[in-house]
């Protein structure tokens, strides 16, 4: 991975190039592909996949601070921070979890006990953020329906965390939910999952997986075409999966999502109190 030296003039001539996309409002990507060295890329500001894209979004993370006209740090059941209980995770997220600076991201897992205002007590305390709402009754920041959608994150190297990328309805019931990443007991593996609902009701889910490799030694650009035909996920500008069913492509406006989770599939050792996931920049594009 390039020292950060080495990123920062990168970043700089990036942020010039995204301006000019701004101004022109679509862009042609170049063929996509991991440098030879197998670094990622500090930067991107055309989307892997080829064709006229307009950036709709970009955050750099160059402040002091988390622009809260793009970002909430909860889901939108935030009420004094907020879980998601229905995976049994073990932390609280709080907006303090939540930091930015020298142009990154960071999310903080520690071990804290920490009360919920759901009355129940979290032994961790955790970052995340959302596009979506400030609460239950107030409107999303940000929804998107089809587009290519791209961050690039390094995750914690610590057993027990549960590190996502990934999107969820405006509604706020899924399915339909769409993993552009997420880490399940392996720091040396990342999850790719598509769920939707059958006309029975039934819960279903395709997945697919792209390792080994040592994902916390550096940063990764994790990615999802999503269009009206197709779902297409990729790790460092390749390919990794495609689902072209249309039963599992959904067609509703949508959230992203950054979280830092803990205890799925199962809890910390006791050895690890705290981890940090690290977020370079996240980009949206649409077709013009």
């Amino acid at each position: 991975m390039n020292a950060r030296g080495a990123r920062r003039p990168l970043r700089r001539t990036a942020l010039a190039l995204t301006a000019l996309l701004l101004a022109a409002t679509a862009c042609t990507a170049p063929a996509g592909g991991p440098p030879a060295d197998g670094t990622t890329p500090p930067s991107a500001v055309t989307p892997t996949p080829a064709g006229p894209w307009r950036l709709v979004m970009s955050d750099d993370f160059d402040g002091d601070e988390l622009d809260d006209r793009t970002w909430t740090t909860c889901y939108d059941w935030n009420k004094e921070g907020c879980t998601n209980s229905g995976n049994d995770e073990l932390q609280w997220y709080l907006p303090e979890q939540v930091s930015v600076g020298d142009g990154e991201l960071t999310l903080t897992a520690e071990r804290r006990e920490t009360r919920g205002s759901d009355d129940h007590t979290y032994p961790w305390t955790s970052g995340m953020i959302s596009t979506g709402r400030d609460d239950w009754y107030a409107e999303p920041r940000r929804t998107f329906t089809y587009g290519y959608f791209e961050a690039a994150i390094r995750i914690p190297a610590e057993a027990g965390m549960f590190p996502a990328f990934w999107m969820m309805p405006a509604s706020r019931f899924t399915p339909p939910e769409l993993d552009i990443m997420e880490f399940l007991a392996t720091t040396q593996e990342v999850s790719m999952y598509v769920h939707w609902r059958e006309p029975d009701g039934d819960e279903e889910r395709q997945s697919g997986t792209y390792g080994p490799v040592d994902f916390p030694a550096g940063f990764h650009v994790f990615g999802l075409l999503w269009e009206r035909d197709r779902l297409v996920w990729y790790v460092d500008d390749v390919e990794r999966l495609r689902v072209t069913s249309p039963e599992r492509i959904p067609h509703v406006p949508m959230e992203v999502l950054i979280n830092l989770a803990v205890g799925v599939p199962k809890a910390p050792p006791d050895t690890v109190d705290s981890a940090r996931m690290r977020v370079d920049w996240v980009r949206v594009w649409q077709r013009p």
